[in-house]
């Protein structure tokens, strides 16, 4: 295992809650891009599962790096490999070891040849494991705000995130009174992103969460790079300047919301 941040007091501490830093695109470097986001101030970082078979990867990755927590959960984008008995190895995982959240789940309308049945199936069984065990979720939600909604308002979990979220400030509203945060990230930092920067900006900061999707969604001074946890102080200072705060008060804001939401997170 690898030492956990031993940040100065007073520094910023920033938690990234929605990291694949499992990916195998971390093969080569995981220890130094985990080094270096401790470095700057990454203190947690959330890692989801997407399927059956990298719950391993995901164990693994948390038990190595102490800032790691995992969420376990069955992604809508891997339907072709998810079968019915994976809510039960869900299960067992969770048995074996309490995640912070039910994620990564949720709906995808984004990707072509996705079969909308399938992944309907899957994320209304993982929002009842959700519900049975008490437990937040994390909520792939591309262009699938108000199909995610109305089974949220059935099928009542303790709150959770919605990861990248690009919805509208109506759509915004309804997450936050079932008890969500909305994860920012990468996305916003580009200029011609008008709609996300809006709503970072007008979102009542207690409503934001952070996160960089590592290896995805990366921000703009990347381009089409590769995205990592070390990037989120940087993706944090934009928000700071859209919303005329200083980096400090965005930290300890988001912090403070991730700990709010998230199951038992250290």
């Amino acid at each position: 295992m690898l030492p956990a941040q031993t940040a100065s007091s007073g520094a910023p501490f920033f938690i990234d809650t929605h990291s694949h830093f499992d990916a195998a695109e971390f093969d080569a470097d995981r220890d130094a891009e985990y080094a270096r986001a401790v470095a700057a101030g990454v203190g947690i970082q959330v890692v989801p599962a997407v399927s059956r078979e990298n719950l391993p990867a995901v164990a693994a990755t948390c038990a190595r790096y102490p800032g790691c927590q995992p969420a376990w959960g069955l992604h809508p984008m891997y339907i072709a490999v998810h079968r019915p008995d994976d809510l039960d190895a869900l299960r067992s995982q969770i048995a074996i070891q309490r995640p912070v959240a039910i994620g990564e789940i949720g709906l995808d309308l984004f990707v072509p040849g996705l079969d909308y049945a399938t992944q309907e199936f899957f994320y209304v069984e993982q929002l009842k494991i959700a519900r049975d065990h008490e437990l937040p979720v994390l909520l792939h939600c591309r262009r699938a705000n108000d199909q995610l909604l109305k089974h949220l308002r059935k099928i009542r979990v303790p709150g959770g995130i919605a990861h990248a979220f690009n919805g509208s400030p109506q759509q915004a509203d309804e997450f936050l009174k079932l008890g969500f945060k909305l994860g920012f990230g990468g996305a916003f930092t580009w200029p011609r992103a008008n709609n996300l920067r809006r709503l970072a900006v007008d979102l009542p900061l207690s409503a934001i969460v952070l996160e960089t999707d590592s290896p995805d969604i990366p921000p703009v001074w990347i381009g089409r790079g590769r995205n990592a946890p070390g990037e989120l102080p940087r993706i944090a200072a934009t928000l700071a300047e859209l919303r005329g705060e200083t980096v400090e008060t965005i930290a300890r804001a988001t912090s403070a919301n991730a700990r709010a939401v998230l199951a038992g997170i250290a």
